[in-house]
């Protein structure tokens, strides 16, 4: 059986190289990677135009209202009025949480449509370079794949590298709901692939989507693959931070907060997604049932206790993940803390079988995709724990018989 604890040795060895790593980064990169990335510029543009206008004499409300409160305005609209707003302002209404979801689907799709024209406009445009003209022509291309008929966005924003989100299956019907949160390198580009399309977004969440519904046919579920947030860019220092994981926790909390109904909410963290997670843990609203972690370099704090969160946390790691040899320690805010699948963090540690490295954990039949399948549908005694002991079952109460046979 493998081992998932270091020894104190090892772990010396392992503070030591990343101070060495982290010393090496700030002297090729510099204290300015640090510093956030300025707003949407485009997605500002509209909200500033949202918040001058008005409809039928009356103000509009303030985009940041709660989402209680917009969707009373909106649900006192009538469906042409509505209209009328997304087609007006859709940027600010297809990521406005609290409008409801068929609108924000319907913005996003009008947002595109504006994007994928300005980008083949940009790949005629002569004073562009040819990389500068081969960018537009991938971002077009993205585009009218997103524009693809049946596609759900419920969030898009083109500026700089792009973030985006896409619901698979009903949210407003869902008795549960999954969000896949993805790490490094996410965008626009590589928000889904055709080549390993199960380490991207789309791929992740549409294997989730398909296993759920095998692991409980008669269980409504709807995942979303949200690349809402602005990832680190490769594993240089943005990556070695909390610095993106802050940035992204307020934009993923304010999503939970206004999703549809009550169903329950599991999370499933991926990479640096789980740094994320951890960050946003104690602020995530009580539908939050679970939180499951894969491939994680640490959630910031010391024991799954610290988290602050009445979710069951989960954690798996594939004994061929290349993120095991990381240092998992936090030092002046660099490094992500404990080890989720140490003993002493507390989480319930699942087997992740035949996952194969550090991307393969949403891969179509392994143990690691069906564990997160059981979780997303409630089927807590269907999952196969990492040891012998099956503790990472223990005291769980309310738990179904749906589960693969």
């Amino acid at each position: 059986m493998t081992s998932f604890d270091t020894s104190p040795q090892l772990n010396v060895w392992r503070a030591l190289l990343a101070l060495a790593v982290v010393f090496v980064m700030l002297a090729t990169t510099g204290w300015t990677a640090l510093h956030t990335h300025r707003e949407s510029s485009a997605l500002q543009t509209s909200l500033a135009k949202w918040e001058h206008g008005r409809i039928h004499g009356r103000q509009l409300p303030d985009p940041e209202a709660a989402p209680a409160r917009l969707s009373r305005f909106f649900a006192s609209l009538t469906a042409h009025d509505r209209g009328r707003l997304a087609r007006r302002y859709p940027l600010a209404v297809g990521n406005m949480n609290g409008a409801p979801v068929s609108l924000r689907y319907r913005a996003n799709h009008i947002a595109l449509e504006q994007a994928r024209k300005a980008e083949r406009k940009r790949m005629q445009d002569n004073r562009l370079s040819t990389a500068g003209q081969q960018d537009a022509g991938r971002r077009m291309h993205r585009y009218e794949s997103l524009l693809d008929p049946g596609r759900q966005i419920l969030a898009f924003d083109p500026e700089g590298s792009g973030r985006v989100a896409e619901v698979f299956g009903s949210l407003t019907s869902a008795e549960r709901i999954s969000v896949v949160v993805p790490g490094v390198d996410t965008d626009l580009l590589t928000f889904q692939r055709t080549h390993r399309r199960y380490s991207a977004p789309v791929g992740m969440a549409k294997a989730l989507y398909a296993a759920e519904r095998t692991a409980g046919p008669g269980t409504r579920t709807a995942v979303i693959a949200w690349a809402d947030y602005t990832s680190p860019a490769g594993l240089g220092v943005d990556a070695a931070t909390g610095l993106r994981a802050g940035e992204g926790a307020v934009r993923l909390n304010a999503l939970l907060r206004a999703l549809p109904g009550r169903a329950p909410v599991s999370m499933f963290c991926h990479s640096y997604g789980s740094v994320l997670c951890g960050v946003a843990a104690r602020d995530m609203p009580r539908r939050v049932a679970d939180i499951a972690v894969a491939a994680s370099p640490g959630m910031r704090v010391p024991r799954a206790s610290y988290l602050g969160t009445t979710a069951r946390v989960w954690a798996m790691r594939d004994a061929s993940d290349w993120v095991r040899d990381v240092p998992y320690l936090e030092l002046g805010g660099l490094g992500h803390g404990a080890d989720p699948v140490s003993a002493g963090f507390g989480a319930r540690v699942l087997s992740a079988r035949d996952a194969q490295g550090h991307s393969g954990y949403f891969q179509p039949g392994t143990d690691s995709l069906r564990n997160l399948a059981d979780i997303g549908v409630g089927a807590y005694d269907a999952v196969t724990c990492a040891r012998e002991d099956d503790a990472c079952r223990s005291g769980l109460s309310g738990t179904t018989t749906a589960g693969r046979a």
